[in-house]
């Protein structure tokens, strides 16, 4: 009886090994390309300044990738009421920006996402893209700009640039702390 147990138990072992396979492909979702966790949160002179640069208005839509505590997306919403989306690959992040709501009172303006920053499901509903981003972060994103965002679109950098598209307008701005430099790029209608 004893050898009958041994063959049936291995048997079910090795049925159950592709569902056991499979259970780990849905659990585990495939990792971001990018997924550095920094934050160092943007000035509020760069910010006003990343506002004067991209012209921001009332019709604008703007998307923070790695938008941390979401506040530029809230002040944009509060001095404007512009529009926007924040999305942030760390969950930490999204909390400090769900808490922001409060403070900053604006209502359904905003919508923060948890989520990978190189994935926005609808970035080309954006006429403003705002960036505080590692080189690393802005060369990825790059063809996707290219290729997902509409001509018109103002993207607008702190600190850091795109390798291989040169800025429309620079900009050094000082704050209490240091200095900072502010980029913009035009979306052309060839993407250049």
């Amino acid at each position: 009886m004893r050898k009958l147990l041994v063959p049936a138990a291995l048997l079910a072992c090795l049925a159950l090994m592709p569902f056991a396979g499979a259970q780990d492909k849905k659990d585990n979702k495939e990792e971001p390309k990018y997924a550095n966790l920094t934050y160092v949160p943007t000035a509020d002179e760069v910010i006003d300044k990343m506002f004067e640069m991209a012209k921001v208005g009332k019709d604008d839509v703007i998307f923070d990738l790695g938008c941390g505590d979401a506040r530029i997306l809230y002040k944009a919403a509060k001095k404007y009421g512009t529009r926007g989306v924040g999305l942030d690959i760390n969950g930490e992040r999204i909390k400090e920006a769900m808490d922001q709501a409060a403070k900053y009172n604006v209502g359904t303006l905003v919508e923060v996402r948890h989520g990978d920053a190189l994935k926005p499901k609808d970035v080309s509903d954006a006429t403003v893209v705002a960036l505080y981003m590692f080189p690393e972060f802005m060369n990825l994103w790059l063809p996707i700009a290219k290729e997902k965002l509409k001509p018109g679109t103002r993207i607008v950098s702190h600190d850091y640039s795109f390798s291989d598209w040169t800025p429309d307008q620079s900009v050094t701005v000082k704050s209490a702390t240091r200095e900072h430099k502010v980029h913009l790029w035009i979306v052309k209608g060839d993407k250049k």
